[in-house]
């Protein structure tokens, strides 16, 4: 019983130090952008030596990648985005109206957390080219996401007749991206609060009798 507890002990110390990591990691990357951050000064940002992150994650880029899964999840448990309980509660809405606030109050959550550090990440693909490799899919994982929202969706009442899934999940994937979401929010300055119910109302509009 002892061993069991001490290795479950130090496998929460091993969470914790990740955790700090890529804390650090996220704060230098998003302050200072991806060149000008090195893992030393990750590491002192930490509080750990600069072998733990070799250790943990390897490199750079790496650590960048696994800064962004986590970031966008809001954890560091392996459960994807059509699995989490905020997207799960939103498709389970019994109308369109209700999913669609449901879906869009979960997805400006994300975006809260997630675009910032995809400002870091488009100017670290110019400086990195091996980043590129780290996220190579055969399909976008935010279009999936959208698709199955506007699947869901447009099968409640009170959709829009005559829309089609991809059309919808188009519209979704442009209003509810990070890019658009740091246009208002850090560039006009919107609160994220404002930014939620435009994209609301603007959705409302496109999806919605």
């Amino acid at each position: 019983m002892q061993l069991v507890k001490s290795a479950g002990k130090k496998g929460e110390r091993s969470r914790q130090t990740r955790r700090r990591i890529l804390q650090a990691a996220y704060e230098l990357f998003v302050d200072q952008g991806y060149g000008a951050t090195t893992l030393q000064g990750v590491a002192e940002r930490a509080g750990v030596a600069v072998q733990t992150i070799y250790f943990a994650f390897g490199n750079k880029p790496s650590l960048l990648k696994e800064l962004v899964d986590v970031t966008i999840a809001g954890d560091d448990e392996p459960v994807p985005t059509l699995q989490r309980a905020w997207f799960l509660d939103a498709v389970a809405a019994d109308t369109a109206e209700a999913q669609l606030r449901a879906h869009v109050r979960g997805t400006c959550e994300v975006l809260q957390r997630v675009a910032p550090i995809m400002d870091v990440l488009r100017a670290a693909g110019g400086q990195d080219p091996s980043l590129a490799g780290l996220w190579q899919q055969d399909s976008d994982p935010r279009l999936e996401v959208q698709t199955a929202a506007a699947r869901s969706l447009l099968a409640k009442p009170g959709a829009r007749a005559r829309l089609s899934v991809e059309d919808a999940a188009d519209v979704l994937f442009g209003l509810l991206s990070p890019e658009l979401y740091l246009l208002f929010v850090r560039d006009r300055g919107w609160t994220p609060e404002r930014w939620q119910q435009w994209a609301y109302d603007t959705l409302h509009a496109q999806l919605c009798d």
